[in-house]
């Protein structure tokens, strides 16, 4: 990720120390698409994600209506495809519930655009831990963004990345 804010290797340098443990929650129909023309991939928020800390949970949510080669593309990818029934976002309330009772995580990465998944960076944030949002624009939520410790604007893969 080339020409970065001098504030944000600052950021990296601080997730790096001690590898911190990091959850990272996908909201796939909601970051799974394509900007400007260019797929959003699963790399690119690994990428962001890998340079914070040392991944332990990694699962991407998705409607029951996901289709069997994107389930499998992101078993393959080294994910954990959740398929909810109903609403996505309940699903990772619920996943999220459990990594903060049941998990050594410090940081909890979530990436979606959608403004219900800040009271999850809250929940975290209330129960000490650090928090990340990965999105991007149109459309990436202020709430979401204002709740994030930290936030990490996806760019085309052209530019696959930047802070703010």
């Amino acid at each position: 990720m080339e020409d970065q804010p001098s504030k944000w290797k600052i950021i990296k340098k601080i997730f790096k120390r001690g590898g911190k443990p990091i959850a990272l929650l996908i909201d796939g129909p909601n970051i799974l698409r394509r900007v400007a023309g260019d797929q959003v991939r699963l790399e690119y928020i690994e990428d962001a994600a890998r340079e914070l800390g040392k991944i332990q949970v990694a699962k991407v949510f998705l409607n029951r209506h996901a289709p069997e080669k994107l389930l499998q593309a992101i078993s393959n990818s080294g994910f954990n495809p959740v398929v909810a029934l109903g609403d996505i976002h309940v699903a990772m309330a619920m996943e999220t519930m459990i990594i903060l009772n049941e998990s050594n995580v410090k940081t909890l990465i979530i990436a979606s655009r959608h403004a219900r998944a800040a009271i999850l960076l809250r929940k975290a944030k209330e129960q000490g831990l650090e928090t990340v949002a990965i999105g991007f624009d149109p459309g990436f939520s202020i709430a979401l963004q204002n709740t994030a410790d930290y936030v990490f604007k996806l760019k085309t893969p052209k530019h696959k990345g930047s802070s703010t």
